[in-house]
């Protein structure tokens, strides 16, 4: 599915196409793909709120495949292998970031999906550091979401700093949050869940939440921890009125709409308030060996790759129960 200008989703702007046979090159495996997870960060690239560097583009960063090539160099991945993509596409491994292990910040970082073609394709290529095993556990559609919501919640979990015993607080509750809630729970945290959508409060509950309610509601009791999934400014000042003095607000998305005025004493106290970008291949090794010790239960929906614009418009709409999958 092939991206060749920004519009809204309600214009279904990927188009089907035919485009070449992608070869790998020195350190790159080829992967026919299988499945590719789908995610807002996806929307807000085909939207424009987030700018890739050059169109056309196929987007799509959670990416579940077999190696059918492998590249001259490439020693640590074998031929019919099953392993996924995520965000993370590549790193230069020698700016001050990488040297200093925050290759999340790397100054010449390049995204799956965005820099370089992702997912909703039948072929692609990717460096074989930056692919990972799937634990076989795990099918292609569920291990979908793990490659991107999944690293993204784990990453955020260590970003809030958050310990056994706490009270965590997580605001929108799609696919990144219903696999965070499950590693929370697993590290031993009580969570309580905001969010608006019926059909993720039903999904919260499920899972274990201690209590579910709307970003405006007072919970029982006062947050140690919070993460904010949604790209909503607005849930920045309620979710931090919840957090105790010490405590940290993370903040998840690539893309926030604003970060609104607020009172100071909402921050007053030695609050927190972090963003988290990108993730490193420490999180995506971490993410899956948790996900198969624990192990993860991932609520999916799949789609055909025909019904790409349609599924989603679909997540645009908080319409998905879960994660969204398209399967190829």
């Amino acid at each position: 599915m092939l991206l060749e200008s920004h519009a809204p989703m309600e214009e279904h702007p990927l188009r089907l196409t035919d485009i070449p046979k992608p070869v790998p090159k020195v350190g790159e495996v080829l992967l026919r793909v299988s499945t590719c997870g789908i995610c807002h960060t996806d929307l807000h690239i085909i939207e424009g709120e987030v700018k890739p560097p050059s169109l056309p583009l196929v987007v799509g960063h959670q990416v579940v495949g077999e190696v059918e090539k492998i590249g001259e160099g490439v020693e640590n991945r074998k031929l019919g292998e099953r392993v996924g993509v995520p965000w993370l596409y590549s790193t230069c491994g020698r700016c001050s970031f990488c040297q200093r292990g925050e290759e999340n910040l790397c100054e010449d970082i390049r995204f799956t999906g965005c820099h370089e073609n992702g997912g909703l394709t039948e072929y692609m290529v990717a460096p074989a550091e930056f692919v990972y095993p799937i634990p076989r556990i795990f099918s292609d559609i569920q291990a979908a979401p793990l490659l991107c919501a999944g690293i993204i919640g784990y990453r955020a979990l260590r970003i809030s700093e958050i310990k056994k015993g706490e009270v965590l607080g997580l605001f929108g509750f799609g696919a990144s949050a219903h696999i965070a809630i499950q590693v929370a729970m697993h590290w031993d945290t009580e969570v309580f869940v905001f969010t608006r959508s019926e059909n993720h409060r039903d999904l919260a509950r499920e899972l274990g939440a201690a209590w579910v309610g709307g970003a405006e509601d007072p919970p029982p009791k006062e947050l140690d921890r919070a993460i904010i999934f949604a790209p909503a400014g607005y849930l920045i000042p309620l979710a931090l009125k919840n957090i105790r003095k010490g405590g940290t607000l993370a903040l998840a998305g690539i893309y926030m709409d604003r970060v609104p005025e607020m009172p100071y004493d909402l921050i007053y106290g030695e609050r927190k308030l972090v963003s988290v970008a990108n993730s490193t291949r420490e999180d995506a090794i971490g993410l899956l060996e948790a996900a198969a010790e624990i192990p993860i239960l991932t609520e999916v929906e799949a789609f055909r790759l025909e019904e790409a614009n349609e599924a989603y418009l679909r997540l645009k709409r908080s319409e998905i129960k879960g994660a969204g999958v398209i399967v190829l």
